[in-house]
């Protein structure tokens, strides 16, 4: 099929979310985390933790999860990186700079697939074949080309995902309120390049 990564600072709450909840979403994807100043082995933040609990994701999910750090070996296999913020697309793009153009923060993939309603991103994935992995990197050339057609939020932090790691219960709830809507885009192309041609 194919690959998803998902990144943020130390790997226990923000990317670790996004992984569980993109998972669950999408069976038969691979998904995976990582952290670009990871907090090896340590597991996900308790309020990560209940967050993704109170989205559906099962206790199995939440507990199976150890932070580790972003590598460039990390960057090898996946078709897509999300990144919950500007400055991990920035890392994992100097790690890997031939994902400049399949790296997106979380957000900005939200944003610019907004400019690509189902129809369109069915006639952009059908044009690619039948093979999921090449379905997905057509849609994630087509979303990196609007880069350049679509005009940057006023404010650049609207691209990224907050940070609400020791920041209280407030903070994950702002963080889940900014996720969840980029993680729905993301579903949703995913699965119109999951989906073989008719």
């Amino acid at each position: 099929m194919f690959e998803i990564l998902t990144v943020c600072t130390g790997n226990v709450c923000r990317s670790p979310f996004a992984e569980v909840v993109l998972a669950a979403e999408l069976p038969g994807i691979g998904v995976a985390s990582a952290g670009a100043r990871a907090l090896i082995d340590h597991p996900m933040e308790h309020d990560a933790a209940r967050l993704a609990r109170q989205y559906g994701i099962s206790s199995e999910a939440v507990e199976a999860h150890r932070a580790r750090w972003l590598t460039e070996s990390h960057l090898s296999s996946p078709d897509l990186v999300l990144a919950m913020a500007r400055e991990h697309r920035r890392e994992v793009v100097e790690l890997a700079p031939a994902k400049v153009r399949s790296a997106f923060t979380a957000r900005e993939f939200a944003r610019l697939a907004a400019y690509v309603p189902d129809a369109e991103a069915r006639r952009i994935a059908d044009a690619a074949g039948e093979v999921p992995r090449e379905r997905l990197r057509a849609l994630l050339a087509s979303l990196a080309g609007l880069r350049s057609e679509v005009e940057p939020p006023l404010d650049p932090a609207e691209d990224d995902v907050i940070d609400p790691y020791r920041r209280g219960w407030e903070s994950y709830e702002l963080m889940a309120t900014q996720l969840m809507p980029a993680l729905g885009e993301v579903v949703r192309i995913a699965r119109i390049a999951a989906d073989r041609p008719s």
